[in-house]
């Protein structure tokens, strides 16, 4: 697996989500399955079903985080803050709108819209990566090309 690069914020996110379903995945879904064994006949025992199809998902997804964060190399340095990089924090200007907005430019992993946590794989993410402050880009949406202007970048 090639290195995953993550901001120390997401890696300690990525950290707590894998702690957690390793709480889940050795006490709580134990439990649930002894609990529906209880109930009799198994062949025709939903809540077992359900119970060992989630031990299968926490357990894949425990893989998962696992190998990430074995792969993970944390964003330390700053950037050079004239043009966006992995990491930094930068504010855009919808030029048919006059919105501005504030995201953060990270890899798929870390990535949260509600948060304003944007994947570096996204359109806008491709469109704004390597861009410099002044700079208009242009980004493919559904609704046509919307233009950002690059107003300011932060690195982290």
């Amino acid at each position: 697996m090639e290195k995953v690069k993550l901001t120390k914020e997401g890696y300690e996110l990525l950290k707590k989500e894998l702690d957690e379903l390793k709480r889940q995945l050795m006490f709580e879904i134990p439990e649930r399955i002894k609990a529906a064994r209880e109930l009799g006949d198994l062949s025709e025992n939903s809540e077992y079903q359900e119970a060992k199809n989630e031990q299968g998902r926490i357990a894949s997804r425990i893989n998962e985080l696992e190998q990430m964060l074995m792969n993970a190399e944390i964003i330390t340095e700053a950037s050079n803050s004239s043009t966006v990089n992995l990491g930094d924090w930068v504010i855009l200007k919808n030029l048919d709108t006059g919105e501005e907005m504030k995201i953060q430019l990270v890899n798929p992993q870390e990535a949260d819209i509600f948060a304003n946590k944007i994947s570096i794989e996204s359109p806008l993410g491709r469109g704004v990566n390597g861009a410099k402050k002044g700079q208009t880009v242009k980004i493919k949406a559904p609704k046509g090309i919307v233009k950002y202007q690059v107003i300011e970048i932060n690195s982290r």
